[in-house]
C-alpha cells in the first residue's frame, strides 16, 4: 500500500494524540473511519463536537457536567458531612462505578510535581479550603493514587487542612481483589499489612 493521503495522514496524526491510542490503532481507526458511510461518520463528528462543547467542569466540585451545579452536587441524598478530595474528574466516574460511597468529591486538577512545575497554587486547594470554611464538612477522605507525588500530596494537604479542624483521612491500600500474594510488591504488601483490621 502506497502513502497514504494527506487528510487521512491528519486524521491518523489527530487520533494518535488520544490517551491509549498508539500509531497502528490510529491508523486502523483511520481507514475505519473513511470508508464508513458519511451519515455515520457525520453522526460521530456531531457527537464529538457537541460533547466538547455542552461539557464543562462543575464549578463546585469540578467534576464534569452539563448543568450547574451537577448532578451529585445537587443532589440532597448525598452525604454532605464527607468530602472525597480526588485527582481528575474521571475518578469521580471510578468510585461512583463501585457504589460505596454517597458523599460529595472535590477535584484538585492534578497532583504537586516538582519535576513538572505543578506547585501547591495550580490546583484547586484554595476552593477546597472554601469549602471547608462553609463548616458542612466532617471528613476529608483523600482519594488519590499511591505514587510518590500522590503521596506528597496527601501530605501536604493533611497538613494544610490540619487547622480547619476536620479529620483528614485517605484511602486504605492493599492487595486487589482476586490476587495472590505472588503478584503483590513490597510497598502493597507493606501497606495492606498496615491498614489491616479485625475479621467479624
Amino acid at each position: 500500500m502506497g502513502a497514504l493521503p494527506e487528510s487521512l495522514q491528519r486524521l491518523v496524526g489527530a487520533l494518535g494524540q488520544l490517551p491509549g491510542i498508539g500509531p497502528r490503532t490510529a491508523e486502523r481507526l483511520a481507514l475505519h473511519l473513511v470508508q464508513r458511510e458519511p451519515e455515520a461518520v457525520k453522526l460521530l463528528a456531531a457527537a464529538l463536537v457537541e460533547a466538547r462543547e455542552k461539557v464543562q467542569a462543575c464549578a463546585q466540585c469540578g467534576g464534569l457536567t452539563e448543568i450547574q451545579p451537577c448532578a451529585l452536587c445537587a443532589d440532597p441524598r448525598r452525604d454532605a458531612a464527607l468530602l472525597c478530595v480526588v485527582e481528575t474528574p474521571v475518578d469521580i466516574l471510578r468510585l461512583e462505578k463501585a457504589g460505596a460511597y454517597r458523599g460529595l468529591y472535590h477535584v484538585l486538577g492534578g497532583r504537586l510535581s516538582p519535576t513538572t512545575g505543578v506547585e501547591p497554587e495550580d490546583l484547586r486547594i484554595a476552593e477546597l479550603e472554601a469549602r471547608l470554611a462553609e463548616g458542612r464538612v466532617k471528613e476529608v477522605v483523600l482519594a488519590l493514587g499511591s505514587d510518590v507525588e500522590s503521596d506528597a500530596t496527601c501530605y501536604y494537604l493533611a497538613r494544610r487542612l490540619a487547622g480547619q479542624g476536620v479529620p483528614v483521612t485517605r484511602l486504605a491500600q492493599g492487595l486487589p481483589a482476586g490476587a495472590g500474594l505472588e503478584f503483590a510488591d513490597e510497598i502493597t504488601l507493606s501497606r495492606a499489612l498496615e491498614g489491616r483490621r479485625r475479621v467479624e
